[in-house]
């Protein structure tokens, strides 16, 4: 690193990257877990999963919003020494980081199936849509702003997952073409590149 400068990990990208895994733990888990009756039955289970998902979505997409917002106002201009972290670099640091919570996660969703089928299931499913979607608000945000948001890299806390947590004291922000990720953390295509 040059310098004076920072690694800097895409906000948007760090939000995003819990998805996916979390939403193949919750599809799996779900699938798995409506085989068992369980204790309320799969049709009670079911529709008790549905509730959790659409609760699930809606915590997690609407939570810290406030704070996302402060961050995103106070955003100073990222230098020319700092180092923008390449998207598959922030992805892979997340998922190492939360690996074992993640396999928490899907165990503890399979266990409850016995009891509620399908529904631990859902309810990582709907976190996964949640992420997705204050994913997809940020690059709303970014689109509206024409300029990026960044967060240094060792602000984000041990398991590389907080981009709005207590030890984030402001974002950075670049122009809207900026590294490898587009607006919303999702990967660019090659011909935004050219």
């Amino acid at each position: 690193m040059a310098r004076g400068g920072q690694g800097l990990a895409r906000v948007a990208v760090v939000v995003r990257a819990g998805a996916a895994p979390l939403w193949w733990c919750g599809v799996f888990a779900a699938g798995i877990g409506v085989l068992p009756p369980g204790v309320t039955g799969r049709r009670i289970g079911v529709m008790a999963g549905a509730a959790l998902f659409i609760v699930a979505a809606a915590v997690v997409t609407y939570t810290r919003r406030k704070r996302y917002v402060s961050l995103a106002r106070s955003a100073a201009r990222a230098g020319k020494h700092d180092v923008l972290q390449d998207r598959a670099v922030s992805v892979r640091n997340w998922r190492r980081g939360h690996r074992w919570w993640l396999l928490l996660a899907f165990v503890a969703a399979l266990g409850s199936s016995f009891a509620v089928p399908a529904a631990g299931g859902l309810l990582l499913a709907g976190a996964a849509a949640g992420l997705w979607l204050k994913a997809a608000w940020l690059g709303r945000r970014e689109r509206a702003g024409q300029a990026l948001l960044w967060v240094r890299v060792d602000w984000l806390g041990r398991r590389d997952g907080a981009p709005a947590g207590k030890r984030v004291k402001t974002y950075r922000s670049t122009g809207i073409a900026a590294g490898d990720a587009a607006p919303g953390g999702s990967r660019r295509r090659t011909d935004a590149l050219v």
